[in-house]
């Protein structure tokens, strides 16, 4: 099969039957063999049924549907765990993200040889303040810290080669860094193409203000992930000698300090009296408790292998 397209989706059930007959007719005038996986994020409107009415129009849509709504990175989890084509594309299923895209997409991946091709909004059609400003100041963070060289790393429309997407795992909110996870994982060859951004034609936007909190978590942790997953130990390890050392520091200068005060036969305070006893303390009991969180950290990531579950209400396929 040459093109797996995945769309997450929560209530679009007016935007989908006009999706597919586009992704259709993209696919038909260039004669690729393909598949749609539609992953119904726990929709409250009829998304479901109308999933269920395509499918049997067109035996190439697939479906899988959630009990609940888990997030888009859990629907795309889903839905690369199943997907069969040598180019996997995802896209949006609000009509922003333009199928006609497709094709290029394809041939940069086949004939150029990237790994993944992220789609560029250039020119947006969303609220300046609300969106445009603060994706720039994220792309802008993400590229510093990360070192990929991405305009828009949160752009839905992307494609990859099918080792890529069965070589990642995305969860929890890591959608917006699947560059980074792809890199970390060693995929480097990532190329980006300037896509058309159309309005969105129905419904509203699925994603509120609580973004701007879990944009920046989930970028520490990706790049804590990224770092140090399977070597805790290195990160912990150094905030635990570092603390350490500041405890042993004020414990050193407060022995030197009595020393000399006996030498001269002062009567100086109690070291308890002095605030260098409680700071040669509180860093050595934490740079302990670092010591073992890098401990246990190891532990987890040597005996953890079990992937995050989600739990599928219904498939329309095997």
């Amino acid at each position: 099969m040459d093109i797996s397209v995945v769309v997450p989706l929560f209530n679009e059930e007016e935007s989908l039957p006009e999706l597919v007959d586009w992704i259709r007719k993209v696919m038909d005038q260039h004669q690729f063999s393909y598949e749609v996986v539609m992953v119904d994020d726990g929709s409250k409107d009829d998304s479901w049924h109308v999933i269920e009415k395509l499918k049997s129009e067109n035996p190439n849509i697939k479906g899988i549907k959630f009990r609940r709504n888990y997030g888009k990175s859990a629907a795309l989890f889903c839905g690369f765990d199943v997907v069969q084509g040598d180019v996997v594309i995802t896209m949006d299923a609000d009509l922003q993200d333009s199928p006609d895209e497709i094709p290029e997409l394809y041939r940069m991946i086949k004939e150029e040889g990237y790994d993944l091709v992220s789609g560029w909004k250039k020119k947006r059609h969303d609220p300046v303040l609300t969106k445009n400003l603060p994706s720039k100041l994220y792309n802008w963070t993400v590229r510093r810290m990360s070192g990929i060289k991405l305009h828009d790393m949160n752009c839905g429309l992307k494609a990859y080669r099918k080792n890529v997407i069965k070589s990642i795992e995305v969860y929890g909110e890591m959608h917006r860094y699947i560059p980074v996870l792809a890199k970390w994982a060693g995929f480097n060859n990532i190329g980006e193409k300037v896509v058309v951004h159309s309005e969105r034609k129905y419904g509203v936007t699925k994603f509120g203000l609580e973004r701007f909190i879990r944009g920046p978590l989930d970028l520490l942790s990706v790049m804590f992930i990224s770092r140090f997953v399977k070597r805790p130990m290195h990160f912990f390890g150094i905030l635990g000698i570092l603390m350490v050392l500041i405890g042993l520091a004020a414990a050193v200068w407060l022995g030197i300090q009595k020393i000399i005060q006996l030498k001269h036969g002062i009567v100086g305070n109690l070291i308890t009296d002095s605030p260098y006893f409680y700071i040669a303390l509180t860093g050595m009991i934490i740079g302990a408790q670092f010591f073992l969180a890098g401990f246990l950290g190891e532990l987890i990531s040597r005996s953890s292998s079990d992937r995050n579950k989600y739990l599928i209400d219904e498939k329309t396929f095997d």
